[in-house]
């Protein structure tokens, strides 16, 4: 707890250290706070949001014993003050008239015969702001950790007072110094691989002493780590790769913060933590939040429990904090321009708070999405937070608009991975994981991916099998998905076959001045590493102008001897798809393809990038996949 002072008179400090961070994210210099107030957040909004009304957090010593007024601002008025446990904070509730004027808003606050003034700005919107696209199946999402992609700043690597200095060598827990730089610096080399939307991992402030690169233990979520940038920093990063063609979406967690946020130096209420800020495990039963059989406890302990005790759970039905985390979602949104959200640990929130949330997000960003990561083999969990299911114990009023496919995810692997290929293994296990599609409203927009920052590296699992290796990429390429690729599988980087996370987040090569090897340029690179680049650059991009493949149907044929073809169709084409998993060259009988394939038929061979025949029968290489644009 910071000591309680009284108020004294006010002084603005022009020059403290407070206006100047917050100068550098995104302030203007000239809104420097007074003594009196650490902290009002957010620092600033956008007239003509959706809702009119605006919830901010002020924090400084005794702030309670004030009474805030506003001055002379247009449009703008305190419809209600509240006050908590902790008397260092204050929440006031504001209205914004849609003809409110952009420009400084004045907060004054009295105390007894003193008075001080608290700066508040109102910004004009980005034409069409309201209107922005979110990712879909159009697109092709690749998933990084910034601080192991590539160094662009070295002179941040180790910022005084944040402690978890840089060190390269320790893949497990160090800093690399992979930044935001390094990101823009490279933003022509994800254009031209075809990657459209880039979801880094959190880039918010971590000033954990250890484990800080990941940035899923946030300290201050309006801020960005200094030692990644600064928040202009990130905003021009968004705004430079909308310039390439390409939306960022921002990694948001909402489930828990780091124990090093400033909060829990100065708790502002005691349910402000799951289980009132005591350290309690949750025990990830992740199925007790739909289970109709589920004891109330279990839940209890699976939504309020903590990931671990360098990571406090969020109690959410705490209505001041579940304002404060739906604001600052669309505060990032609006300030940084951004494309959409991936939402970390999904399932372990408030499940009313996150249909609250989605709700108050989508209202503003009706064409906009949101992909939340609920981690589980088991379609059903997916399909309750979808909205999908019949006779459920919640029905959700406002589902997620998307999520992560672990479930398909699981399978693909499995089935690429495996040794066998008969009735009940290999390629019949995906062939019958896309029944599970009956239960989801739109599978469409469920994100497939290869990859992620959290599983062993796809090369490595299907045994360093550049082959199988293709098939999964083609697969996730063109199945009715959103495809999203990991950094790095593109250049075969490997890890090991179980879960070794700073072994899956390698520094990708080229990333650090000196490196032998540079994946941007090509230098250094292996044979089989430059073709796999090459098969990824031409898959991705052919993609992009691929309809067939972002809108159209899908039709597939049960698997035999080793081979499995699928067709995506609509009225104007159609895109057949094959791969053969054996390890000797196979023929395939394309008459049984018949009722979406009509042979002799003129086609493309995409791959190959030349004009072929399909005729009764194709020899398919060993271990391959082909793609044909069927003319």
């Amino acid at each position: 707890m910071h000591h309680p002072r009284q108020l004294s008179a006010a002084v603005l400090i022009a020059a403290s250290s407070l206006g100047a961070a917050a100068h550098a994210d995104g302030m203007p210099a000239s809104l420097a706070m007074p003594a009196q107030i650490e902290r009002i957040e957010p620092a600033f909004w956008w007239v003509g949001m959706k809702s009119d009304k605006l919830q901010l957090l002020v924090h400084g010593p005794r702030i309670a014993d004030a009474a805030p007024q506003i001055g002379d601002a247009r449009g703008v008025r305190i419809e209600s003050v509240s006050r908590v446990a902790n008397p260092n904070y204050l929440f006031i509730d504001l209205r914004i008239a849609p003809d409110a004027a952009p420009g400084r808003v004045d907060i004054v606050f009295s105390h007894g015969d003193e008075r001080f003034h608290a700066p508040f700005e109102l910004r004009a919107r980005a034409p069409g702001s309201a209107q922005r696209r979110g990712f879909d199946s159009s697109d092709v999402i690749m998933n990084l950790v910034p601080d192991r992609f590539a160094n662009g700043n070295p002179a941040n690597d180790n910022v005084p007072g944040y402690g978890d200095e840089a060190r390269r060598g320790d893949d497990e827990a160090g800093r690399h110094g992979g930044d935001i730089q390094g990101i823009v610096d490279h933003l022509d080399y994800f254009r031209d691989l075809g990657v459209t939307m880039l979801w880094p991992t959190p880039l918010t402030e971590n000033r954990q002493p250890k484990y800080s690169y990941h940035g899923y233990a946030a300290t201050d979520t309006y801020r960005i780590d200094p030692r990644f940038g600064t928040n202009e920093d990130y905003r021009r990063m968004v705004a430079a790769a909308h310039d390439k063609g390409i939306g960022v979406i921002m990694d948001v967690v909402l489930n828990h913060i780091g124990s090093e946020h400033w909060w829990m130096h100065d708790m502002p209420a005691p349910d402000w933590i799951g289980f009132d800020g005591k350290f309690v495990q949750t025990q990830h039963a992740r199925t007790t939040v739909s289970d109709p059989y589920a004891s109330r406890a279990d839940a209890k302990i699976y939504t309020d429990g903590w990931f671990s005790p360098n990571m406090p759970d969020m109690n959410q039905r705490n209505p001041f904090l579940a304002a404060y985390q739906i604001q600052n979602a669309i505060w990032w949104i609006e300030y940084a321009g951004l494309s959409g959200l991936r939402v970390d640990t999904w399932g372990y929130s408030d499940q009313a708070f996150l249909q609250e949330w989605t709700r108050r997000v989508m209202a503003e960003y009706p064409n906009m999405n949101i992909v939340g990561e609920e981690w589980t083999s088991q379609p059903t969990v997916l399909m309750h937070w979808l909205g999908g299911e019949r006779g459920a114990k919640h029905r959700l009023a406002t589902p997620l608009p998307s999520a992560m496919d672990f479930p398909l995810n699981g399978t693909l692997r499995k089935a690429l991975a495996s040794d066998t290929d008969d009735l009940h293994a290999g390629l019949m296990d995906l062939y019958e994981g896309l029944v599970n599609d009956v239960l989801y409203p739109e599978p469409s927009k469920l994100v497939l991916f290869e990859g992620n920052h959290d599983l062993p590296r796809l090369y490595s699992v299907l045994k360093e099998d550049a082959g199988l290796t293709k098939m999964a990429l083609a697969y996730v390429m063109t199945m009715p998905r959103v495809p999203q690729i990991y950094y790095g599988t593109e250049v075969l980087m490997t890890s090991p076959t179980v879960r070794d996370d700073g072994k899956a987040r390698q520094d990708f090569p080229g990333g650090w001045a000196g490196d032998k090897i540079d994946a941007f340029t090509g230098k250094g690179l292996s044979a089989p590493q430059k073709d796999m680049q090459a098969f990824v650059r031409t898959l991705l991009n052919w993609r992009k102008t691929q309809t067939t493949v972002h809108h159209g149907k899908l039709m597939h044929f049960v698997p035999e001897h080793g081979t499995y073809a699928w067709f995506r169709y609509d009225s104007d084409s159609t895109v057949m798809v094959v791969i053969n998993k054996n390890k000797a060259d196979t023929e395939l009988d394309l008459t049984r393809f018949s009722e979406v394939l009509k042979t002799p038929a003129a086609a493309r061979d995409v791959l190959e990038g030349k004009a072929v025949t399909l005729g009764t029968t194709i020899t398919l290489p060993a271990r391959s996949v082909k793609i044909f644009e069927v003319r």
